[in-house]
């Protein structure tokens, strides 16, 4: 009994700050704050956020919560924070068009543990030279000379691994991004650093979308661990490319690498190298799940979709005909792929690579008659509109169509955020999935060998057993 009463007191005591200020924050101005549930102290609605993520049930989250408070915004606790989430296209064009006058960047804890940075501050005060670093390496014109790289890579990868009759497009989707981004990022080509690298990445991947839990044990206490290795061998790395740069004075404009060497902070201070080694695992890391996740989920619904699978053949035919058969893709190429891109969109629509993302309220402002103060968080969730009827009829069903013409209305197709702050990675991922999806398409058709695959939703949607199909050459 006296153990019982004193783990009582421990817990109670434990849980007091923050059932204050769970109190205090939703106390003020109680009569005009979003309606909505704080849920339990501290926890929140957290474990019924992670358990919706896991069950592909995100959707479900926000409709029993618009139907119960309003249809324009609710209130929540998540991750001990007091959370707005807005419902509609209307509150999203009102999040992404007064970023710098209301809201400002936000990540959970989780991004800080996963990516330190070496002067102790939160990852939402280098936003701006991290966009500033990606504009760079991700601008149009650069990407525009990686197409030719991007359709090498694939040409090697159909050679490698496609000399078969069953395989599994999970599989050759993450060897494909991943090599892609270390042979364009960083100027990485040997096959067995890059496998170890992969193996890290996916580690971190599952850390991130995790439980914010760090113990032995967890997704997140493992995706540490691996981080701070990865982080390691980067930082080798970024020293032998600075000896290299010291002792040839050559300064390479592809160059990632070489790019952040010569890259100063808003103090004018050159980055450290500390600081580079995260930049770097934060870069493969947003350039492998999302785009590999959208290759396999596109492969599975055409080969769901026999009829859109011929449209997209013969677009990409028409495209392969006009070429010489030893010629690269260019960015001419791609873009006469719109019906294919059509068919991507309505896959990123049903199975956004990413949930969403978080802001900070800067200031108090007022939102559809109700007030959301200073220092809450906004949850933007991309399923919010994707999954809205209203937007989209019949919203389960796949219908590339919707993106013909001038496609749907404004705010409410986001898979990439919107405004200013848009993913700066959206066009890469465009290319890299189109020149895969080309290079595929012309060569095969596919068939599932699993006919009911389950589809996992948690650290991010994807067929259970990595989609294998069987192969049928269009030349044999």
């Amino acid at each position: 009994m006296e153990l019982s009463l004193a783990a009582f007191l421990l817990v109670t005591l434990f849980l007091l700050p923050f059932v204050l200020v769970h109190k205090i924050s939703y106390g003020r101005n109680s009569r005009l704050l979003p309606p909505g549930s704080s849920g339990w102290p501290f926890l929140g609605e957290t474990l019924d956020y992670y358990f919706k993520i896991q069950s592909g049930g995100l959707g479900q989250f926000i409709t029993s919560r618009k139907t119960k408070y309003s249809s324009k915004i609710f209130r929540t606790s998540l991750m001990g924070q007091p959370m707005a989430v807005f419902c509609d296209a209307e509150g999203n064009k009102f999040l992404f068009s007064n970023e710098n006058k209301y809201f400002k960047h936000w990540w959970p804890s989780t991004v800080d543990k996963l990516f330190p940075k070496s002067n102790k501050k939160p990852n939402t005060e280098h936003t701006k030279l991290l966009r500033k670093l990606l504009t760079f390496v991700l601008k149009r014109d650069v990407l525009r000379e990686y197409i030719s790289t991007m359709d090498a890579v694939m040409k090697q990868h159909l050679h490698t691994y496609f000399n078969c009759q069953e395989l599994k497009i999970d599989d050759v989707a993450k060897r494909y991004v991943f090599k892609l981004a270390c042979t364009s990022f960083l100027g990485l080509h040997d096959q067995w650093k890059i496998e170890d690298l992969e193996k890290g990445i996916q580690d971190i991947g599952m850390g991130l979308s995790s439980m914010p839990l760090d113990f032995p044990g967890t997704a997140l206490h493992h995706a540490i661990r691996t981080s701070n290795l990865m982080r390691a061998q980067f930082e080798k790395m970024v020293r032998q490319r600075k000896q290299e740069l010291s002792d040839h004075c050559s300064f390479s404009g592809k160059d990632f690498i070489s790019h952040m060497l010569q890259t100063v902070d808003e103090d004018g201070q050159f980055i450290t190298e500390a600081d580079m080694a995260c930049l770097l695992v934060g870069l493969l890391q947003g350039s492998y799940t999302n785009v590999h996740s959208t290759i396999t989920n596109t492969m599975m619904y055409l080969s769901e979709n026999p009829e859109i699978y011929d449209s997209v053949l013969r677009e990409q035919k028409q495209i392969a005909d006009q070429k010489d058969p030893n010629d690269c893709l260019n960015a001419e190429d791609l873009g006469k792929m719109k019906y294919s891109w059509n068919v991507v969109c309505e896959v990123l629509r049903l199975k956004p690579p990413v949930h969403g993302s978080f802001k900070e309220a800067k200031t108090d402002f007022n939102y559809s008659g109700y007030t959301v103060p200073k220092g809450w968080k906004i949850h933007w969730i991309a399923h919010a509109t994707h999954m809205n009827p209203e937007y989209f009829p019949n919203p389960e069903k796949f219908d590339p169509s919707r993106f013909q013409g001038e496609g749907p209305a404004s705010y409410t197709f986001m898979p990439f955020g919107a405004g200013a702050h848009m993913c700066p990675g959206n066009e890469y991922a465009r290319l890299a999935i189109l020149v895969f999806l080309h290079n595929v398409a012309t060569r095969f058709r596919w068939e599932k060998t699993i006919r009911d695959e389950k589809v996992l939703h948690y650290p991010f949607p994807r067929p259970a057993c990595g989609l294998p199909v069987k192969l049928y050459p269009h030349d044999p």
